[in-house]
């Protein structure tokens, strides 16, 4: 049976900026909201698609954009591969939502908000703008 609401957080917390995804989950957990963070495998995204009737998935983007600029989908917005790509996984966000969408499988809500990351290689820290992107997009889910 499929739960009312799920937020994923997806990303590397141990690439700087692509961990924004779990950084968020973890603080909306922490607040008693249904969030985990997710590592970016497509098959699993597309398993947590069957979990809930409102899917968040949130990610790092890398698009050339300022950083912490934040872009958000909605399930009927197609998602640019190119904009969620900073992965080592081939089949990742993008690729498993337009395949749900190709297949019928999008959840009855789905959204998806990226942050601009700045920084990708090794550490556990979130850049500045980042970091505060992150936080305005808490304080927004928060104050929901």
């Amino acid at each position: 049976m499929a739960t009312e609401l799920l937020i994923l957080g997806v990303g590397n917390p141990f690439r700087s900026d692509d961990g924004v995804g779990p950084f968020v989950a973890a603080r909306l957990a922490a607040a008693g909201w249904p969030a985990r963070p997710h590592e970016g495998d497509g098959t699993g995204i597309l398993d947590a698609m069957a979990e809930a009737g409102h899917l968040v998935l949130v990610d790092a983007t890398r698009s050339g954009a300022a950083p912490g600029t934040r872009v958000s989908f909605g399930g009927h917005d197609p998602l640019p591969a190119d904009l969620f790509h900073y992965s080592t996984h081939r089949f990742g966000l993008a690729e498993a939502v337009e395949t749900a969408r190709a297949l019928g499988m999008l959840p009855a809500r789905l959204t998806v908000h990226g942050i601009e990351g700045a920084a990708f290689g090794p550490g556990a820290r979130l850049s500045a703008p980042v970091a505060a992107a992150a936080g305005a997009l808490l304080a927004e889910i928060l104050g929901a």
